[in-house]
């Protein structure tokens, strides 16, 4: 069997890594399977890395320290960049507050020369506490849980994202379509 060249490859042979970090309920699950499903309808081959679900499947035991969260950036990382190496679109909906661990899933993806995008969904806290997908900001006021990212733990918006979304200002699909814009402009789409 031959190795395609990269001219020879199609736009829906190529990988990449879409990073959507921000606060809990800043909408980034939501815009990355409304991404996922126009990308499938193209023919793109396409897995969502759902932060809830690794931290059950491949994090599970892991806390809500600094260097458990690091640890299950990292894990995350690693799978998304095997993912996309391998001609799958990655999206990967987490919170990573810390900007080290983002960096250095930046820095895996650009040693092996595997495509990476940083996504901002900068939504507000106040927003992000009206919609309280999981009840988190109702049990972080209630005393009930402590560590919540960007209430009582921090978290490290991107300085210099490949994009920022402000998921508050605009639907799922406007958000959702910047970030297919975004691929485009890339020849990632």
């Amino acid at each position: 069997m031959t190795e395609l060249t990269e001219k020879q490859m199609s736009v829906t042979d190529q990988g990449a890594t879409v990073w959507l970090t921000g606060l809990p309920s800043a909408g980034k699950t939501t815009i990355a399977h409304a991404l996922a499903e126009r990308l499938r309808g193209e023919g793109h081959r396409v897995e969502v890395l759902d932060g809830d679900e690794i931290r059950e499947f491949l994090s599970a035991g892991l806390g809500f320290t600094r260097e458990d969260r690091h640890t299950n950036v990292q894990r995350i990382g690693f799978v998304a960049e095997l993912l996309a190496s391998n001609g799958v679109k990655a999206l990967v909906p987490v919170i990573a507050p810390y900007a080290d661990s983002r960096e250095a899933v930046a820095k895996r993806h650009s040693a092996a020369g595997t495509a990476y995008l940083e996504v901002h969904v900068a939504t507000p806290v106040e927003v992000c506490s009206e919609r309280d997908v999981k009840g988190l900001y109702a049990k972080q006021a209630a005393g009930e849980i402590s560590g919540l990212t960007g209430v009582d733990d921090p978290y490290e918006a991107p300085q210099s994202p490949d994009l920022r979304i402000e998921s508050h200002t605009q639907s799922v699909q406007e958000s959702a379509g910047s970030l297919y814009a975004l691929l485009t402009e890339r020849g990632l789409a």
